[in-house]
């Protein structure tokens, strides 16, 4: 048991600084996504696809180690949740306390990453709305509706209502 416990701590170390990357790299994200640096954002995102495989890995190996320490204490693995798990140490307190402390430490780092993660979908948003308020502009500044100004031949001049026409300045304003 002891050496389950050892290795549950060790898996729960790596998955800490594992998350702490990807911590590192939304928060690298956030200015890259002001600045509307593409390609930039693209290799952050490619690097956070690595880190999040990585963290994949590492969750997949705690479940394993948790599924055998539920089946020494004679619990169901999916059952066992950590907070269970330390409470259930009282009479093995050094174990206990390295549990308690990874698992806040592995929680505080999520919730950071999902902070940033949250800011960084609100600005990304905010620039998809700011692209199609620009793209709506140009669109619009083409469709604009002709005048009825006829030439000699009875046909239309084709000017745009309220599209000034380029390179003249309106001196009566």
């Amino acid at each position: 048991m002891a050496s389950l416990l050892q290795n549950l701590v060790d898996v729960l170390d790596r998955e800490c600084a594992l998350y702490e990357r990807l911590l590192d790299l939304s928060g690298k994200k956030t200015p890259v996504i002001v600045e509307r640096d593409l390609k930039k954002l693209a290799k952050i995102t490619e690097d956070e696809q690595a880190v999040v495989s990585l963290i994949s890995a590492v969750d997949k190996e705690r479940e394993a180690v948790m599924d055998s320490i539920a089946e020494v204490i004679g619990e169901k693995g999916n059952d066992l949740k950590l907070t269970d798990l330390v409470r259930m140490l009282n009479s093995r307190p050094n174990e206990q306390r390295s549990l308690a402390i990874q698992r806040d430490k592995l929680k505080s780092i999520s919730s950071n990453v999902q902070r940033v993660n949250d800011q960084n979908q609100i600005l990304l948003q905010s620039s998809l709305e700011m692209v199609q308020y620009e793209m709506n502009i140009i669109q619009s500044a083409r469709r604009a509706p002709e005048t009825a100004n006829y030439t000699r031949h009875a046909g239309t001049r084709g000017d745009l209502i309220a599209v000034a026409p380029m390179g003249r300045f309106d001196a009566k304003q």
